[in-house]
């Protein structure tokens, strides 16, 4: 079985090296990155089944990532990771197609549940697409 990829953009050293800490051990490769703009040029360039953003970063939020993966690469899930939680905010990202939403400090279990989640939802989605490929 190949190992599921997540890119984690966030400009935060900590937070990007916790998510490699929790996650790695359990079999994810995971890429890490502090840009938004890098993580748009390594989705460009490499396929990834999930991407966990901050909501809050300095050259482009969580919100414009959001929208810009489901808009460039659907199949990608995406789960926010914020400090600054609100009820309107988590219902827009959801709205826009967010997989889950994260309130920082996550825990290691909060983060690995909503990973293994957002995988299985991927899988579940590439077997639908490969039983019913669409004519687009």
């Amino acid at each position: 079985m190949d190992k599921c990829r997540i890119l984690v953009i966030d400009d935060e050293d900590i937070v990007r090296m916790s998510c490699q800490r929790i996650l790695i051990p359990e079999g994810y490769d995971v890429i890490a990155t502090k840009s938004a703009s890098e993580g748009f040029r390594m989705l460009d360039e490499d396929c990834f089944d999930v991407v966990l953003t901050d909501l809050k970063m300095p050259d482009i939020d969580g919100i414009e990532v959001l929208r810009k993966v489901k808009e460039e690469w659907p199949e990608v899930e995406v789960i926010m990771i914020t400090g600054y939680q609100t009820i309107t905010t988590a219902v827009q990202a959801i709205k826009l197609g967010a997989f889950d939403y994260i309130e920082k400090p996550f825990t290691p279990d909060s983060i690995l549940s909503a990973v293994k989640k957002a995988v299985e939802q991927r899988k579940e989605n590439k077997k639908g697409e490969s039983r019913n490929p669409s004519s687009s």
